[in-house]
């Protein structure tokens, strides 16, 4: 298994080595111990959750309030996907900046983001089904959302698709407003919250 950091602080693409045969393939698809490696910490995975989803559909920019935050593992166990890492975190050098990654269910890579960063993917086919991680369960009043088509993200998100966005993330804030209300969480929040684990 490689584990690579994005350039964005707190993420990482995680690639798996695959064993195929006559039967099919073999992989280990989560190493806890090899992400402690990189973080620091060992991951706490308290929520699994999985999602189906059409061509051009758009999940996210979600977020959660820090502390607790939510740090996500996911993967594509069908279909592909782009899966967009956005820095939220006010004062991160990386702030508002997007890394990119190809999930899909050929190199079976996952991406890890950690607490404070925001997460959004968008499908390339039709029933792709993303899976995820979390360290954190679900707190519908501590979590968020920046509009995914929001021109300042820049998402890059393809241009022969026909963006599928819910109507929860359609009427999210966009990075400046959710900036200029606080909403966001900081840099220094995170590393305090990152020091404590």
């Amino acid at each position: 298994m490689e584990i690579i950091r994005l350039g964005i602080e707190g993420a990482f693409v995680v690639t798996p080595r695959q064993f195929p045969d006559g039967r099919g393939v073999f992989l280990e698809s989560f190493r806890g111990d090899l992400l402690a490696k990189q973080l620091g910490h060992r991951p706490d995975i308290v929520q699994t959750n999985i999602s189906v989803s059409s061509r051009g559909t758009v999940r996210g920019v979600h977020f959660a309030d820090l502390p607790p935050g939510q740090g996500k593992y996911i993967t594509a166990v069908a279909g592909s996907l782009l899966d967009f890492v956005v820095d939220l975190r006010v004062g991160s050098p990386t702030f508002g900046q997007v890394e990119t990654v190809l999930l899909d269910a050929v190199d079976r890579r996952a991406v890890y983001l950690t607490e404070g960063l925001g997460h959004a993917f968008c499908a390339l086919e039709d029933d792709t089904t993303a899976m995820y991680l979390c360290t954190a369960a679900y707190n519908p009043t501590g979590e968020h959302g920046i509009h995914p088509l929001d021109p300042e993200l820049g998402l890059d998100i393809p241009r022969d698709l026909t963006a599928n966005v819910s109507p929860k993330d359609e009427s999210a804030p966009t990075l400046a407003e959710a900036l200029d209300s606080g909403l966001l969480p900081t840099y220094a929040a995170w590393q305090a919250h990152v020091a404590a684990l």
